[in-house]
């Protein structure tokens, strides 16, 4: 049997009189007496087809006024030229006059429309039937999207030279930074795999072993808490090169970003992406990612009122912490004392922040709860330090200086949008470089890598790093952001085994637990290892911003929930006992 000769997004006006076999599901249907006409459709496109008495024969009709919506048919008939012509369809011009009819498959009470905009629809609903949603155009567009994403990718990578080879799924359990899923052993008794984070230690012992330039499309994981841009398991195109330095991998990346930019979005971006060290980055705009499609930077306040009156403020600059603020264009009128209360409960909730202050200039007065604190002076140099403007409003945060950016940058964004100071039609690409290699965790009381252990060190900096110091370490790092996501990030790596073994003890790992968690690849590291870096892009993050997705998931064919769920297969889920004593596992888990 021929089930098609032309998909249904194909026939044209000049391929009126011919015969075609055409499949597919029914779209919509619409009886008018003696002619029904059904919009046929599959991945490519829609047709429509002509069920006529005066054309065919009456069982033929009669099948086709009882089809349902989704139903999978096969039909044959004649192309002929469309009365009422659609310009919105490809296939507009023509329709299709069915001879015959087969119904290949019936369609049973659907939990949710396929076509249409359904705004009541509820992601989980839409997550359960996954293979119903991906049906709908914009969930095949999407997928198409990933598909010319990917090939793009990989056809810039066979052109520049790279292997693709591929690294195991079964590892072992190293500290990069997340927490690792961990797969039992039944052959090793008590032992454990790990799912890798990422290909790092691998594509590192790759350039240890002469691959030069390797890349890779992978699967990774990382059991972290999740939220719209991140999921527990996601794909990752990872990329190392040999014999490099830093230009030389943000010069290859940047190529590459260009031409799948291009391939994806149909958009050049055809300027040198800029960049912009991590320290002005966060002193600008409080984040590591900022999006620099508006202003509203962010201006230090803590020299202007180090001498303030103002306890509130002085005790935070006597702690060590630092004060910043912002200013809001035209919002001294349109802000209430109940949104401005939203915004501060939206930091003290989310980010930490203590309160948040703010001045409003008006047109007649200055009014503010802590005018009264802060001298005339004070007023006028914070203004002027802001350069707010009569109808703004300017927020201040007073707090550590991780608070007050997490913070501030975050309330950047939130206003950003709220006052459609964003141009959504716009991309804006951007180079955040040379992050510092240790960050402070104040909570377990130590110092960890802000990028990962195995980053380099710049060599303006590694003389103080070798000299003790630990503190404004700044690495060979580079990350690539688009539209304020983080779409990129990777570094020129450490070769030299001595300086990892002391990035290691910073860190906090004794040598036996360094070579306990690491004793293989720092073994490597013996053996000629070459300079070498290189980058990862995490393919799905990239995927939503380029597509102007809200979601992560809605660019993953089967996506996991924010509770890590996948509501179609209904895992994870509790498995057999039998299987767990076979894994020598006993669950401790108790449902109160």
């Amino acid at each position: 049997m021929i089930y098609r000769t032309h998909n249904l997004g194909e026939l044209r006006i000049e391929d009126i009189g011919q015969i075609v076999t055409l499949s597919g599901w029914v779209d919509t249907k619409r009886d008018l007496g003696g002619l029904t006409f059904v919009d046929l459709r599959d991945r490519e496109g829609k047709t429509q087809i002509i069920f006529d008495i005066d054309f065919t024969t009456k069982d033929v009709v009669e099948l086709a006024q009882k089809l349902k919506n989704e139903t999978v048919i096969r039909v044959v008939g004649e192309v002929k030229e469309r009365a009422s012509k659609n310009p919105n369809l490809p296939t507009g011009d023509i329709e299709v006059f069915a001879k015959e009819i087969e119904v290949l498959n019936p369609c049973d009470i659907l939990p949710f429309q396929i076509g249409g905009v359904d705004e009541n629809l509820s992601e989980n609903i839409r997550l359960t039937y996954r293979y119903l949603d991906i049906r709908r155009p914009k969930m095949i567009n999407n997928l198409k999207m990933r598909h010319r994403m990917i090939m793009s990718i990989r056809n810039y990578m066979d052109k520049a030279g790279f292997l693709d080879v591929d690294t195991p799924i079964l590892t072992k359990s190293t500290p990069e930074g997340a927490r690792d899923f961990l797969v039992p052993s039944r052959i090793n008794a008590g032992t454990f795999y790990a799912l890798p984070q990422s290909p790092q230690l691998f594509k590192q012992l790759l350039m240890i072993g002469g691959v030069e330039k390797y890349f890779q499309i992978a699967k990774c994981f990382r059991d972290e808490d999740l939220r719209a841009d991140r999921q527990p398991e996601f794909t990752q195109l990872d990329i190392e090169m040999s014999f490099v330095e830093k230009e030389d991998v943000m010069n290859e990346i940047e190529g590459l970003a260009k031409y799948v930019f291009k391939n994806v979005t149909g958009e050049e971006a055809n300027y040198t992406f800029e960049r912009m060290p991590h320290k002005e980055a966060m002193d600008r705009f409080g984040s590591d990612k900022p999006d620099i499609r508006f202003g509203l930077e962010l201006k230090e306040l803590t020299d202007i009122l180090k001498n303030t009156d103002f306890k509130v403020f002085s005790s935070t600059i006597e702690n060590g912490g630092i004060i910043k603020a912002l200013a809001a264009p035209n919002c001294a009128e349109k802000f209430s004392r109940k949104v401005i209360a939203e915004y501060e409960d939206y930091l003290k909730v989310y980010f930490g922040a203590k309160g948040l202050a703010y001045i409003k200039l008006g047109k007649d007065e200055i009014s503010s709860p802590i005018a009264k604190f802060l001298s005339d002076e004070e007023i006028k140099a914070i203004i002027e330090k802001t350069e707010a403007k009569t109808g703004d409003i300017i927020f201040i945060v007073a707090d550590k200086k991780k608070i007050v950016n997490a913070a501030l940058g975050a309330l950047r964004l939130r206003l950003g949008r709220d006052l459609n100071l964003i141009n959504k039609d716009e991309f804006k690409f951007l180079w955040v470089v040379d992050f510092p290699m240790f960050e402070y965790d104040e909570e377990e009381q130590r110092y960890k890598a802000e990028h990962h252990p195995f980053t380099s060190i710049k060599k303006e900096d590694l003389e103080k790093f070798l000299a003790g110091q630990t503190e404004d370490i700044r690495t060979n790092t580079y990350d690539l952001v688009l539209n304020g996501s983080e779409i990129g990030g990777g570094s020129i790596r450490i070769f030299n085994p001595e300086i990892q073994a002391m990035v290691f003890e910073r860190l906090g790992f004794s040598l036996e637990e360094a070579k306990e968690r690491f004793g293989f690849f720092l073994e490597a590291f013996k053996y000629g290892a070459p300079p070498h870096g290189g980058l990862a892009f995490g393919i799905d993050r990239w995927l939503m911003v380029m597509l102007k997705e809200e979601s992560i998931r809605d660019v993953i064919p089967f996506p996991k929930t924010n509770k890590g769920q996948c509501l179609m297969t209904e895992a994870p889920n509790i498995v057999d006992e039998k299987q767990l004593q076979e894994l020598f596992i006993e669950s401790t888990f108790e449902n109160k």
